[in-house]
This record gives C-alpha cells, structure tokens and sequence, in this order.
C-alpha cells in the first residue's frame, strides 16, 4: 500500500501499527497518524521525527471540523493517487461492564468513540479511498494494496461467541460497527473497497489489561500479515488477528 490511515496512535495498536509500517524493508509512502495530545505522544513524535512517511494529525473527532482538516491533510500528501487504508483503530471501554454498576455517560462515550467516529471519518475520506480503488492498475480484485476499510473490532462483539454476558457498553458498540462493516462491504462493493471487521486478539494494552495473553508486537505482526492476505473473498467478515473467521 502506499499510504494509510490510523486512528488513535498516541499508545497500543495503533502505535505498535505506526512502529512496524515505518520499519518495513517498504514501508507505506505516506502513514497518517492521528492522536488527541501531540504533547502526550512522545514515541509517536520519535517515530515521526526519524520516519519522514509518517505524519501526525492531532484531532479532537468530537469536532466535525476536524474531519475536514484530516481530509486536507491526507489529501495535499496523497495528491492524485488517494487513500489505499483507512484504519478505524481507535476505540474505548469504559471500567464499569456490569448492568447495576452502569451509567448513561458509559453508554453514550463508548458508542460516540466506538461507532459514531467510525462512520463519520469514513464518509469524510471516502472519496480519497475511492480516487485509489479507481487508481490500482488491477480493478478486478480487492486488496489492501488497492482500497480498503479496516475497521477495529473485538471478539466481544460477536453475539454467537458471547457465553459470559456483561461488558454492555463494549460489546453494543462493537455488535454496531458489526454491523456498520457489513453495510459498508455491500455499499463499496462496486467502487472496488475492501471492508473488513478485524479482532486483535486480548492484548495487553491500557484497554486489554496487564492479564492479556498477547503482546502489542505480536498482535501487530499477525494484522499486517493478515492484511497482505485480503482478497474480495473477505470484503464483509470478521476475521481474527491471525486470519481465522469469526461468527457474527
């Protein structure tokens, strides 16, 4: 892929993401990091400073305006070629999982992050994710390396998987982006966009916990080489760090 876009980069995931792309033998020309506080991103201004592919974009997406400044951003780098991935990484959850011990605001934050930013980011870039699926030489397949959506799901929102309940706020606003990458796949099936929901397994992040089994590099090494994998075979299923198929 040439270029990519990764939100919440200041720490976890998507700071692991930035990390590996820029260390590539190839790495993307352009990798576009967001995060809140560029003060509080200390690693991530490290990358940047030495990586000169890799710009970061300090956004509040609780400001509609700042969509407008990410797609100007985005653009003036990507020029005429677009965006090949948007990846919707960021995400929340808040410590309170149980029904009794919950709240209005746990619910309502947990969407907005979870579901709403999502959405709203890729209706603002998708017409630079289109400039490229049109770009790509090959318009008969589906990959990465073309034109895709990568939106950051969890395990917790599967329906079929859950045998433990609780986690209300979390798993709702996963079961929605869900559903949200579902629609997607069927609305840019003919403008040649990849969309996929992608678990990364429990990792130990500030969200996971110290207790996950998996560490950032690991978790990160399995998404991009799963990545490389993605054909129009998986545009619309939820597919585990590792490759392997979730049910819905």
């Amino acid at each position: 892929m040439k270029s990519i876009l990764i939100t919440g980069c200041n720490r976890g995931l998507g700071l692991g993401l930035v990390k590996h792309l820029a260390s590539l033998p190839q790495p993307p020309q352009n990798i576009f990091a967001t995060c809140r506080d560029v003060n509080k991103a200390k690693e991530l201004t490290a990358i940047a400073e030495v990586s000169r592919n890799v710009h970061i974009i300090e956004t509040d997406f609780t400001d509609p305006k700042d969509y407008d400044k990410i797609v100007k951003t985005v653009s003036e780098k990507v020029d005429s070629d677009g965006l090949n991935v948007l990846f919707n990484n960021a995400g929340f959850s808040p410590k309170f999982t149980r029904l009794n011990l919950m709240k209005e605001d746990h619910i309502t934050k947990t969407f907005f992050i979870n579901i709403v930013v999502p959405l709203m980011l890729t209706k603002a870039v998708l017409p630079l994710l289109k400039v490229a699926a049109n770009k790509c030489d090959d318009k008969t397949h589906m990959s990465v390396n073309r034109s895709a959506v990568i939106n950051m799901s969890s395990l917790l929102g599967s329906i079929a998987d859950n045998t433990i309940g609780g986690f209300y706020p979390y798993r709702c606003s996963k079961a929605a982006l869900n559903a949200a990458t579902k629609s997607m796949s069927i609305d840019f099936k003919d403008d040649g966009i990849l969309v996929i929901s992608l678990h990364p397994g429990w990792v130990r992040t500030n969200l996971g916990g110290s207790n996950a089994p998996i560490d950032v590099d690991t978790s990160v090494n399995d998404i991009l080489n799963t990545l490389g994998t993605l054909t129009e075979e998986h545009t619309g299923c939820f597919i585990q760090h590792d490759g392997k198929m979730i049910p819905w």
